[in-house]
């Protein structure tokens, strides 16, 4: 595929027909077009399967229940394209990693088992029995089971999350660092907090039930394109769409339905917001307080007028704690702060307040643009703190929506992948199973990483992912893989990640989401959990590529019969038949009784929501409000020119790359460019299209430097900048994380630009 690299801006509105056009490229591109068209009608659907995409919420109503970005997922899982020793036998371990993101996971799919060997450079074909013998000799020789680290992917499915955790604890470990601890650890740490539930509090037809909904730190037009179907609904109705987000986003501005025959032709779209804000990088949280404070005037201007305040009095003080405080600190928060700390002024603030003000039914939702940043978990809980003033829980069309990535990273942490258990699964696997699980808290992602670095991590197992480009500090993370005296990777396609091997290294293939799984019992499905807390059935229709690929749950299987042996469990007889994982699944996790009986329902089933009924599980027993106070300075002293946040590009889910195109950005043909404002861009004396290097200001005395990034001036607020990632993770330091989270803070880091020292360094259109 060949790119052609140009910076031309978009003028059309997002979804219409450059989606149209987008997917059936894909499609055809495939080489397996009636396949893929198949495979299209059957996703999201009832005996169908479940987009690998997003974790957006099905509505159960469209004629087609997929987006672009969905059927780039699905066209590149069911390519013809694959790999095996032969491959390898052709392109060294060295070679391959210096090829781009892009052309490494285009290059088909995985279809044997494989190690890597030192001597050649090269990974060669191994049995699967061999494979399993291998991880047992390792895990046997460990110290202790704390050596070892289980990392998954958002993508694995409950029934492969819920064995590879059991396998986990019955081995001795509660290290099971996971994606979700590199995004939304924020939203799960801070609604708990204040609610008592990690989850959001909505069901999808919410939204079309509010009169306003407030949009922070997201782009739903490229990272969850189904969302604008509801955002354009929610407006039809008369909703009030409200957003704050740094950059001008073309999804968050107008949407051409693509399944309107008549949006597709002509220029014919819904706006999506009614305001939109554009803060400061970390200035959500300022954002919200400003909110607040004109809102408590506001109140107390009417009491002290004798009239009814404007919050939900009752509410308040029937189901919440903590108010006065909250109220006390925004009184010791003076505007000045808020405004040059959000980059809004008074007036927006205002703006916004009295249209949360004047609606009766408010949602707000949000992404990873407020929850990597140091403070991300005073934010979430602002945010919340907003919601609890309006009683703006546990009504219709009212609630709290974090916007998780990846489908199932959700049931991946109901299942049980938490390096931080709750007691009371660990209780309940201990009577089931009659087994005692560790109690002690295990390793996040960026913990595990340091302590690979340190040499106390022996093996390292990947339930998908690509560990290597997702996580921050690149060069640094590389090394930590290489530490370790086995890296196993089970994948769809080759990534980054396998060429850093470990000492020893193997990677197994697994079937995907769209590909028919058949036991000893005969055709599986598997379940996942949406960002609404709904549970879906999944099937596969697709023929694998190749028999020598097995289902995650079969190799999680397969591993854990191999190291722990029977006699606890039979491991190979649930890989045999998931009916049977689910029976444990309903005998030791809430809210899944009867599951395969559930299964059956269309559209899956509802795993409710204690907080959405008015029950808070924090220890007061009801809704707590927080008292955080803003933060001082978003980068303690460091005094940087420029905060960069790290994002995908329009061709991108995660670390997969599809393409190099950026359509709604106007980017086409690359990746290595710099959003910029353009008052910025003659500030620094640079031109459009010149190349600069980016390096971070850090206090840790590491050279953290990127360089040969196109400048692109583009809609953002002075001092912000913006650039894709994995391309500028090195920029990410390990140690710069979320408080109270763990989270590298990927949106808000210290750097300064300068031009890049070349004679190449012209511009370029």
């Amino acid at each position: 595929m060949k790119f052609k690299p140009a910076i031309k801006p978009y003028r059309a509105a997002a979804g219409g027909w450059g989606s149209l056009e987008a997917t059936t490229r894909f499609v055809l591109d495939s080489k397996h077009t009636l396949k893929n068209l198949r495979n299209l009608m059957r996703m999201n659907k009832a005996k169908g399967f479940d987009c690998p995409g997003c974790a957006w919420g099905d509505d159960n109503k469209s004629t087609f229940s997929f987006c672009e970005n969905g059927a780039k997922a699905v066209t590149w899982e069911a390519t013809r394209r694959f790999i095996d020793g032969q491959f390898f036998a052709q392109h060294s371990v060295s070679t391959l990693y210096k090829q781009s993101d892009y052309f490494l996971e285009y290059q088909g799919r995985l279809t044997e088992p494989l190690r890597y060997n030192p001597h050649t450079d090269r990974y060669e074909p191994v049995s699967w029995d061999d494979a399993f013998t291998l991880i047992a000799q390792h895990i046997h020789a460990l110290e202790t089971p704390n050596q070892m680290e289980l990392y998954t992917s958002g993508r694995a499915s409950n029934e492969a999350s819920y064995l590879y955790q059991l396998f986990g604890r019955m081995a001795g470990t509660n290290n099971f660092p996971d994606c979700s601890n590199m995004c939304h650890e924020a939203s799960g740490s801070g609604l708990k907090r204040s609610i008592g539930v990690g989850k959001g509090t909505i069901q999808l037809n919410d939204f079309d039930r509010a009169n306003a909904i407030f949009v922070f730190g997201q782009n739903p037009g490229t990272n969850h394109p189904r969302m604008l179907h509801s955002l354009r609904h929610a407006a039809e109705n008369g909703a009030q769409i409200v957003t704050f987000n740094t950059l001008r986003e073309r999804g968050l501005e107008r949407f051409a339905d693509p399944q309107k025959p008549l949006e597709v032709i002509t220029p014919l779209a819904g706006n999506i917001s009614t305001n939109y804000y554009q803060p400061n990088l970390g200035g959500d949280m300022a954002a919200v307080r400003g909110m607040a404070k004109a809102l408590l005037e506001k109140h107390r201007e009417c009491l002290a007028r004798g009239e009814k305040g404007i919050f939900d009095d009752t509410f308040i003080a029937e189901h919440t704690l903590g108010i006065e405080q909250w109220f006390a600190e925004i009184d010791l928060t003076p505007w000045e702060h808020i405004t040059r700390q959000s980059g809004l002024s008074q007036p927006q603030l205002r703006d916004a307040a009295a249209i949360w003000q004047q609606a009766e039914r408010v949602i707000c939702t949000w992404a990873m643009g407020i929850t990597q940043h140091k403070h991300s978990l005073n934010t979430v809980r602002e945010i919340v703190n907003l919601q609890l003033l309006g009683g703006h829980l546990g009504k219709p069309g009212a609630g709290l929506c974090p916007v998780r990535g990846h489908s199932n990273v959700q049931g991946n942490r109901t299942m049980g992948i938490d390096e931080k258990p709750p007691t009371t699964l660990l209780d309940s696997l201990a009577a089931h199973f009659e087994f005692e699980p560790p109690r002690s808290p295990g390793h996040n992602t960026v913990e595990a990483l340091a302590a690979m670095l340190r040499d106390e991590v022996k093996v390292l197992i990947a339930l998908g992912g690509n560990l290597a480009a997702a996580a921050p500090d690149s060069p640094r993370t590389e090394e930590a893989l290489r530490r370790c005296g086995l890296t196993v990777h089970i994948s769809t396609k080759l990534n980054r990640s396998h060429l850093v091997p470990g000492r020893d290294a193997l990677i197994l293939p697994t079937l995907g989401r769209t590909e028919a799984d058949i036991q000893t019992t005969g055709r599986q499905f598997v379940t996942v959990e949406d960002s609404f807390s709904m549970v879906h059935a999944s099937e596969g229709i697709g023929h694998p590529i190749a028999d020598s690929q097995r289902s995650e749950t079969a190799i999680v299987a397969g591993i854990a019969n191999a190291v722990l042996g029977r006699e606890k469990l039979d491991w190979l007889a649930l890989a045999g038949d998931y009916n049977l994982i689910r029976d444990h699944i309903a005998a030791t996790i809430a809210g899944f009784d009867n599951f395969n009986q559930q299964c059956e329902k269309p559209g899956g089933f509802y795993l409710g929501n204690a907080a959405a009924q008015l029950r808070f599980n924090t220890p007061s027993g009801k809704a707590e409000f927080s008292a955080a106070p803003l933060p001082a300075s978003l980068f303690g002293e460091l005094n940087a020119p420029f905060t960069l946040q790290t994002l995908r590009s329009h061709d991108q889910y995660n670390t997969t790359i599809y393409g190099l195109d950026d359509r709604y950005r106007g980017v086409y043909g690359q990746r290595e460019v710099l959003f910029i404002n353009p008052d910025d861009l003659l500030s620094q004396g640079l031109r459009e299209g010149e190349l600069v290097d980016i390096e971070t200001l850090w206090h840790d005395g590491i050279v953290r430097k990127v360089c040969g990034f196109k400048i692109v001036p583009y809609n953002i607020p002075r001092g912000n900048l913006a650039a894709y990632y994995p391309e500028t993770n090195p920029l990410v330091p390990l140690s710069s994380t979320g408080d109270g989270t763990g989270t590298p803070t990927s949106k808000s880091i210290p750097v300064k630009i300068t031009r890049t020292a070349t004679a190449a360094n012209t511009r370029i259109a």
